[in-house]
């Protein structure tokens, strides 16, 4: 009799084969809840050790810290350290700034800034704050009252307040009086509103010279505040502060509670002749910026 038997069909034995073989292919296989397994390739390629910005810094710093002060060996060791970058390391030579600023070597600032400079980089704000820092710290005056020349003329509106600081804070130690009475009128014309310690400043000059009207429109103008802002602990907080000269002077003669209320009338009634004289007292000089000045 003749009997018929069906075989397994070969087709489905290749695909068995190759289901296999694939799954033998990788050493770790993750097994999914809902998609079966789920191989994990193998790299191909090593990841080399990078070297990060502090520790470049720190290598930047140690190269050029032992050196003399001449131009050439500075600049000729910069450009070795540089040599094999494919993009400028500004990062890490602005780390290498903040470790000589920490450390005050502020002749080896203004050789590393003028370096970065005439290779075309890191020509922003901070840089020239700190180029300018160190020049008024290493004593150099004409090249500082340079810098800041051209940089007003660059960016008048924009530049920010410290780098008026800086130089009216300079020209007080020095005593030049008169350009520092033209750097504030630069500061009024571009609308600049000076820090506590400037008007501190040109108070005791004013006093100094006897020019009692310049100093009642200083303070009439830019009176004492009676709050300021602190950070604390990455917070910030609103504090009192403390109050200014006229109320310790009263305090000192009596220590009635009714002065110190006759004192604190006085500083709001500052305020409000501030308020209404904003329109009026638009330069607190006058003529003292554009003059000759006699001093006392």
């Amino acid at each position: 009799m003749l009997s018929l038997r069906y075989g397994t069909p070969a087709f489905g034995l290749v695909l068995e084969r190759a289901a296999d073989a694939h799954f033998r292919k990788f050493n770790s296989v993750v097994v999914c809840g809902a998609r079966g397994p789920r191989p994990r390739y193998p790299r191909v390629w090593k990841t080399d050790k990078r070297i990060g910005t502090v520790s470049k810094s720190q290598k930047l710093v140690k190269c050029i810290k032992d050196l003399s002060n001449v131009k050439e060996e500075v600049y000729g060791a910069l450009d070795s350290f540089v040599a094999w970058e494919l993009e400028f390391p500004l990062i890490a030579v602005k780390k290498a700034l903040q470790t000589l600023e920490e450390e005050k070597e502020w002749k080896r600032i203004i050789q590393v800034i003028k370096w970065m400079f005439n290779k075309g980089q890191g020509k922003t704000m901070g840089s020239y704050q700190t180029l300018l820092t160190a020049l008024i710290e290493d004593g150099r005056v004409e090249e500082a009252e340079e810098l800041f020349g051209k940089i007003f003329s660059r960016y008048m509106e924009g530049l920010p307040r410290i780098f008026f600081m800086k130089m009216i804070s300079l020209y007080y130690s020095l005593g030049s009086y008169q350009k520092m009475f033209e750097v504030f009128a630069d500061m009024e014309e571009l609308g600049v509103r000076p820090d506590r310690s400037i008007v501190r400043m040109l108070s005791v000059v004013f006093k100094k010279l006897d020019m009692l009207d310049k100093y009642e429109k200083l303070n009439r103008k830019y009176p004492p505040p009676k709050f300021e802002y602190r950070y604390i602990k990455g917070k910030r907080i609103r504090i009192a502060v403390y109050p200014d000269d006229s109320i310790e002077e009263i305090t000192q003669r009596n220590s009635g509670t009714d002065e110190l209320e006759e004192a604190e009338g006085i500083n709001s009634d500052n305020e409000f002749e501030e308020e209404a004289s904003t329109g009026l007292d638009r330069n607190v000089l006058g003529d003292a910026a554009c003059g000759d000045l006699e001093v006392v």
